[in-house]
């Protein structure tokens, strides 16, 4: 299997860049955003607990997005590799996601982290809001705090990831095919490690 984590803050192009390396290497898609989507759409006991939580701009507590994950991977048989969209988002939730894939033989490959500038990200997210009606996105309060606690609690996923020698980074501004590019140039570089 194939596992790939695209990590970086809200914003930085994750879903657009998701979307193409799923097509190139045939990939099982698991976005943290989307199984949040689905469960609160769904009014499931999950979506309802993860529901206070993002409406603030706050992290879901660990166990709460770990039990989604999971129940993702189990109904998803016969898959040859994952791409996690905004999963892990702490060290606690990288150290579940290594031991749910130590049971399948099948580690982390590599993290590639998109950077982009903070100015850059309100843009984006501003925009976003307006372009898929997503009223979590709307409000600046909103908005900083989300880049405030990716920085205070996710970033450091990067780091965990860098000290397992499976981490790389590209600048996720500019051509769309571009940035996707050298996406590929890391993903291709890890299957040969």
């Amino acid at each position: 299997m194939i596992n790939i984590i695209l990590f970086g803050p809200p914003g930085a192009g994750k879903g657009t860049q998701s979307a193409k390396l799923i097509d190139k290497y045939s990939l099982l898609h698991i976005s943290t955003g989307d199984l949040f989507r689905k469960h609160l759409k769904e009014g499931t006991p999950l979506g309802k607990l993860a529901q206070d939580y993002m409406t603030k701009g706050n992290l879901v507590p660990d166990q709460v997005v770990i039990d989604m994950v999971d129940d993702k991977i189990k109904s998803s048989p016969g898959i040859g590799g994952i791409i996690f969209d905004g999963f892990p988002r702490t060290i606690p939730q990288a150290e579940a996601l290594d031991r749910l894939l130590a049971n399948l033989g099948a580690p982390i490959k590599v993290l590639v982290e998109l950077v982009v500038t903070e100015d850059e990200l309100r843009s984006r997210l501003a925009s976003r809001a307006l372009k898929e009606n997503r009223p979590d996105d709307a409000k600046p309060e909103v908005i900083n705090n989300r880049i405030s606690v990716y920085k205070a609690e996710t970033v450091s996923v990067a780091g965990y990831y860098k000290n397992l020698g499976r981490y790389a980074s590209v600048v996720g501004v500019g051509e769309i095919d571009a940035i996707f590019h050298n996406i590929c140039r890391e993903v291709d570089k890890s299957l040969l490690l």
